[in-house]
């Protein structure tokens, strides 16, 4: 009994943890709970600071509350002093405040543990359908508090214009792209191009300095919401189970790509066919 209770033990505390700081998504195909599905899918124990409270369902958000930027802090700060945290992720930070509340606690984390905690930053700015999620004063908080925490920014097309001030079009301008960010903000840049028309959905990871494509074919006809939060939560994994940057980019690539292509498929009550990401391995 002794020998069994020692291997459970040490089972457990080979466990990675991963900890996501993002809102909470009622109809749960993104947010944290699309973030600790992943987690879960790839092996990592989930921990979560929820920042806001989503009513909502794919394609329509009812309401929005942010949290209290003390309770959002308090989340992080308590984690971070009791569970050996290999990794931390952010998603939905839906306004100035929070921004600064979560860059606050991240800073004294580090200050207090004297040693950085990978961080993945998932910055949602703007909407699938165009529409901009955050005003100004909150993207400069994310350029001036937050990105210098950064191992890893995910911008989607439309973010990364927002950035840079620019469209981009072109392969040829998401690589300048992904470089110029990199140089501006100190950290990897994973720019996502599925916003680009043509047949393969195409990223390009600028890390130390180098440009890598990884490409999947685009799934077309598929309207699930969450793939940006699953891509990033997957790389989060990744690195908190070891991984190097490139191989977690790698593998939470596939993954993605796997959970859309065996979405899940619902008709509402009204009619409405209604689609999830299958968050599974």
């Amino acid at each position: 009994m002794g020998k069994q209770h020692d291997r459970r033990s040490q089972s457990a505390a080979t466990v990675p943890i991963a900890l996501t700081i993002a809102g909470s998504d009622s109809s749960a195909g993104a947010g944290i709970q699309a973030d600790l599905k992943t987690l879960s899918a790839l092996g990592v124990y989930g921990l979560t600071a929820v920042t806001c409270i989503v009513a909502e369902i794919p394609g329509k958000v009812s309401r929005l509350e942010p949290a209290n930027t003390g309770i959002v802090r308090e989340q992080i700060e308590v984690l971070v002093r009791n569970f050996p945290i290999g990794a931390m992720k952010t998603g939905l930070l839906c306004s100035t405040a929070i921004i600064s509340a979560v860059a606050e606690a991240i800073g004294k984390t580090y200050r207090t543990r004297g040693r950085r905690i990978p961080l993945v930053i998932d910055p949602v700015m703007i909407a699938t359908s165009g529409d901009r999620l955050l005003e100004p004063a909150a993207i400069d908080a994310y350029r001036d508090q937050l990105f210098p925490f950064a191992t890893l920014i995910t911008p989607n097309l439309d973010e990364a214009g927002l950035l840079l001030e620019t469209k981009i079009k072109t392969r040829k301008a998401m690589e300048e792209a992904a470089e110029a960010l990199a140089n501006q903000y100190c950290a990897s840049i994973l720019l996502k191009g599925g916003h680009l028309q043509g047949d393969d959905a195409i990223d390009l990871l600028f890390h130390k300095g180098k440009l890598r494509t990884f490409s999947a074919p685009f799934a077309r006809g598929v309207a699930t919401h969450g793939t940006g939060c699953t891509y990033s939560a997957a790389i989060t994994a990744g690195l908190a189970s070891g991984l190097s940057l490139e191989h977690a980019v790698q593998r939470a690539k596939k993954f993605v790509t796997q959970s859309i292509a065996r979405h899940f498929k619902w008709k509402s009550k009204t009619g409405k066919i209604v689609e999830a990401l299958r968050h599974s391995i």
